[in-house]
């Protein structure tokens, strides 16, 4: 059996047929449905916040940010350590990325290195939640104050982890999700945006939906609207969420235990409640990696090297940027097989391998 380094979290058939059937009775597939509705309801109280608004995918959210922020040209501080999507939306937006390194324990952006970084055209700082692990919040939000600058959060990663009592996704002027099929929590294709201010998420409500409020426009829009079925899907799943997060833990746990004193991984901030959206593994070098990923693919266990490569090292940036160590940190880091159904004995040989190579 092939075992990938996910599996997207079903809901039983029959449950999400169900709240279909009701989009099928009502001839309603999109344009803020009654399941798009039911589902921001839910999600903002889970999160605990009154402005969310679910777009399609997690792109778009951080695209979506930037425009209702009014950011549309200049440099925005950001991490070299993500995917390749938090780097697009900044270029998208036609505005620059500036890349400040990461820390080497939980590899999010360096907070102490972020305030060289500013010129009189930084106009915000978009960090990212790497792999459900918190940013360093309180001195982000410090140096904002100070500048004058816009705190956005990718939180793709960060559904369900709590910081100090609250969820993460509550810091930053805006923060977005993803809720991609890969996801802990998903809806297919999804994703959300959480805005402090509710002018600006009024601002934010418009231009997902073109900029217009039936005949009158307002202002340059794009279609981040998403549809009933994709929405059917997050309801579906929703009262799984506990569950999803629980046996995610059990297999984290194993994976400690048998990997103990072998591999380094990140260090998880004082006063994070820990989602487990990731396994992630640093290796000692790319080779060693490289090693092990061929011995687990010779048995059809696919790892995935999230993530590479640094994004200061994209081959179409004109300006190129140093960040040693995430530049290190991605040419040797990888996540292994994640998922609520993953088997014990699959994770015994997935480990069993590893120590071998190792």
């Amino acid at each position: 059996m092939t075992i990938y380094v996910t599996k997207s979290f079903l809901p039983p058939f029959e449950e999400y047929a169900e709240i279909v059937r009701k989009v099928w009775d009502n001839g309603i597939l999109t344009n803020h449905g009654p399941c798009v509705k039911e589902l921001e309801a839910k999600l903002k109280d889970f999160i605990g916040t009154q402005n969310l608004y679910y777009v399609t995918n997690g792109t778009i959210a951080l695209q979506l940010a930037l425009s209702a922020l009014d950011i549309t040209e200049g440099e925005i501080i950001t991490t070299p350590f993500s995917y390749v999507a938090t780097t697009s939306s900044i270029l998208w937006e036609r505005c620059k990325p500036v890349f400040v390194d990461i820390e080497p324990h939980n590899f999010t952006i360096d907070a102490d290195k972020i305030e060289a970084a500013i010129t009189p055209n930084t106009k915000a700082i978009m960090a990212v939640h790497v792999f459900g692990y918190a940013c360093n919040v309180e001195k982000i939000q410090q140096i904002a104050d100070k500048h004058g600058l816009k705190v956005i959060y990718d939180g793709a990663h960060a559904f369900a982890s709590r910081y100090k009592g609250k969820s993460l996704l509550n810091y930053g002027d805006i923060s977005t999700l993803s809720f991609h099929a890969t996801k802990l929590f998903h809806t297919i294709e999804g994703g959300a945006c959480i805005i402090k201010n509710k002018e600006v998420a009024d601002k934010l409500d418009l231009r997902r939906r073109f900029g217009h409020t039936g005949d009158n426009h307002y202002s340059l829009g794009i279609n981040g609207k998403q549809s009933e079925f994709h929405a059917a899907m997050g309801l579906a799943n929703f009262p799984y969420i506990s569950d999803i997060i629980r046996k995610r833990k059990q297999v984290c746990n194993l994976y400690d235990n048998l990997l103990q004193g072998l591999i380094k991984r990140p260090a998880a901030q004082e006063g994070l409640e820990y989602n487990y959206a990731y396994y992630p593994v640093v290796f000692k070098s790319e080779a060693e990696l490289l090693k092990v990923f061929a011995a687990l693919n010779a048995q059809d266990i696919y790892p995935r090297r999230y993530f590479y490569p640094s994004l200061n090292n994209l081959p179409y940036l004109v300006d190129k940027q140093s960040c040693p160590v995430s530049e290190d940190i991605s040419s040797r880091v990888a996540c292994l097989p994640l998922y609520p159904t993953l088997a014990e004995q699959d994770i015994e040989k997935i480990c069993k391998i590893i120590k071998e190579v190792l």
